[in-house]
């Protein structure tokens, strides 16, 4: 039998792209199914073999089996009656934190032979969380000078539901003074705005004190509260301006902690306490005060924890710098977080043939997926094998690839063949991860 080397060509390498879009095989499909969260554990999902036009006995007899994107289990195919059940419960809030629609991918995988059909599992959102204030008291000092039609920004709800079941309204307990209207960010949340109605007499009445309810869309609706201390105060006829109403920055992922990711600037014009200004974050989820940290006096923005572009790419800063006369500018805070390369490729064996029969022109070893959590070049990736061996590299759908035998095997020649994949992500600098796969000759009589 001549060496491997003189009857296999060289440069087995081959460059795929992350992304493979619009794979069908088979004829199917992809197909979207749904379930609530929080169902429970063995709950029916669909009957796979009826959508894949297949017999039950046919999906044990071809291997079937449920591959999902993040390696976890949450779904089990029962091979006896064809039916896809939930393996957990479900937390759309754990999966998809505020994405919505929470959209679970995953693969049906067939052998014998191949096949890769790509669904969707849509989680539904219950609404299982009250609006909440990080603050349960606020406290707002108001000049007594302030024209009717004067707005005053409040803190704002958090709810971790989504779509209806988030915040849809806010009103505050009755008084002759103020009413609340609700307000929508440019992202779809909404906050509260207090909006004076009849003037204030600092004389006549130096503080109030009112209740704040956010109201969700839930059926029926959940609801928090925060009180709202209002302070009457003299005249102060000048607010903070910022030097900028938006600030745009970027960060790499890999920043250190203590980073300065911006400083931003206000001015007053008034002197004394009613014009020393301090700086405040007026919105501030969990994911932003655990990350960031604002200097009240100086006005600088740092990391106080490691960033994660894989995790969370962007994030929305909303600062206000009130003076001593409780008077307030506002500015936002646009961070885009830059990726690295900081996650090596990795190499998943779905299925392996071993040993193999010599004398087989060609036969399947091995499947195994690839992927790379980075985005750009730092996602794309190259896949290859010694040149020196029998075998091929093909790919096949969404990142799947086989190792066949690009021929038949001699077992009395050589038995045994250790076949290294390379994988080989293209960024800067470039990370690689290899996997060895040992392949035994069986004779054959």
């Amino acid at each position: 039998m001549q060496a491997g080397g003189a009857r296999f060509p060289k440069q087995r390498q081959v460059l795929i792209l992350f992304l493979l879009l619009g794979v069908v095989l088979a004829g199917w499909e992809s197909r979207r199914y749904s379930v609530m969260e929080e169902t429970e554990s063995g709950s029916f999902v669909a009957n796979l073999a009826k959508d894949l036009g297949l017999g039950v006995g046919e999906l044990a007899e071809r291997g079937a089996r449920v591959v999902s994107e993040d390696n976890e289990p949450r779904l089990q195919l029962d091979l006896q009656t064809g039916e896809l059940i939930l393996n957990e419960k479900l937390d759309r809030e754990e999966m998809c934190g505020p994405t919505d629609p929470c959209v679970m991918h995953f693969q049906v995988l067939l052998k014998k032979p191949l096949g890769v059909f790509r669904a969707e599992l849509l989680v539904r959102d219950i609404n299982d969380h009250s609006p909440e204030f990080p603050e349960r008291e606020m406290t707002l000092k108001i000049p007594e000078s302030s024209p009717p039609g004067t707005v005053f920004p409040l803190k704002t709800a958090q709810d971790l539901d989504v779509g209806n079941n988030n915040i849809q309204n806010y009103n505050i307990s009755p008084n002759s003074h103020f009413r609340v209207s609700t307000r929508n960010w440019g992202d779809g949340r909404k906050y509260p705005e207090l909006v004076l109605d009849k003037e204030l007499d600092r004389e006549e009445q130096p503080e109030l004190r009112l209740t704040l309810t956010a109201l969700d869309g839930g059926s029926p609706p959940r609801s928090g509260t925060a009180q709202v201390s209002i302070l009457v105060l003299d005249v102060n006829d000048n607010a903070p301006e910022f030097a900028q109403t938006l600030y745009q920055v970027q960060v790499p992922e890999n920043s250190p902690v203590g980073t300065l990711v911006v400083k931003v600037s206000a001015r007053d014009l008034d002197t004394g306490t009613n014009g020393e200004i301090s700086y405040s974050l007026f919105y501030s989820s969990q994911e932003i005060s655990t990350t960031f940290e604002l200097n009240s006096l100086s006005g600088e923005v740092r990391l106080i924890k490691k960033l994660d572009f894989e995790t969370i790419s962007s994030y929305e800063l909303y600062i206000d710098a009130s003076d001593g006369g409780g008077l307030s500018g506002k500015c936002s805070v646009s961070v885009e977080v830059v990726d690295v390369n900081d996650n090596s490729p990795e190499l998943t064996i779905s299925s392996l043939t071993n040993p193999v029969p010599e004398n087989t022109p060609v036969t399947e070893v091995a499947l195994f997926r690839i992927r790379d959590r980075d985005s750009g070049d730092n996602g794309r990736m190259t896949c290859s094998i010694q040149d020196d061996l029998p075998f091929l590299l093909k790919p096949s759908a969404e990142n799947f690839y086989t190792l066949v035998t690009n021929g038949a095997l001699d077992r009395e020649s050589r038995a045994e063949y250790n076949v290294t994949v390379t994988v080989t992500d293209l960024g800067t600098p470039r990370l690689k991860t290899e996997h060895s796969i040992t392949v035994l000759v069986s004779d054959v009589l």
